[in-house]
């Protein structure tokens, strides 16, 4: 091994003989573009179902082709969720993957704040719509909205006013 010396000229005649075959296969993988993984999970009813999770809300999120009507505890997303910066939080998976306005989404929360509860359904919607359209399943998960967020508060700790927080010095 040690007595062969390559230089570029052997390199360039190894990729004569080589050939076209790698681009052969990426024409070939190009005209045949690989299936989705998963298959497309609905009901009878053809909805998607998911769950979502985030701090101590628990969201059922069923999504449906629709007009992006969306309905949380049997409330319009406004009246249950009345800061914008909430409803927001609930849109951006549609935002991420160019589908405001095709999916109606009905979803039940229970436990948490309703910050809580809004990053849960977003957590479900996500879910749900990687369920109807597989292809989706890249583009929301680079988002990062897959993923359950498992921050949680810091329980208070004996001795300490809260979680870190201590009491005041006193010197004297």
């Amino acid at each position: 091994m040690a007595d062969e010396n390559n230089t570029v000229s052997d390199l360039s005649d190894l990729k004569d003989i080589a050939g076209d075959a790698p681009a052969a296969d990426a024409a070939e993988i190009a005209q045949n573009p690989a299936a989705p993984l998963r298959e497309q999970e609905l009901d009878a009813q053809g909805r998607a179902y998911a769950t979502g999770r985030r701090k101590d809300a628990t969201a059922r999120v069923w999504l449906k082709p629709g007009t992006g009507k969306v309905t949380v505890n049997g409330k319009d997303q406004e009246v249950y969720f009345a800061r914008p910066t909430l409803r927001l939080i609930i849109d951006q998976p549609f935002t991420i993957t160019d589908r405001q306005g095709q999916y109606d989404v009905v979803a039940t929360v229970r436990g948490g704040g309703l910050s809580g509860q809004a990053g849960a359904v977003k957590h479900g919607i996500s879910q749900a719509l990687t369920k109807y359209e597989p292809a989706l399943r890249g583009t929301v998960k680079s988002a990062g909205f897959l993923t359950r967020d498992s921050r949680v508060v810091e329980r208070k700790k004996y001795g300490r006013a809260k979680a870190r927080r201590s009491f005041q010095f006193s010197k004297r």
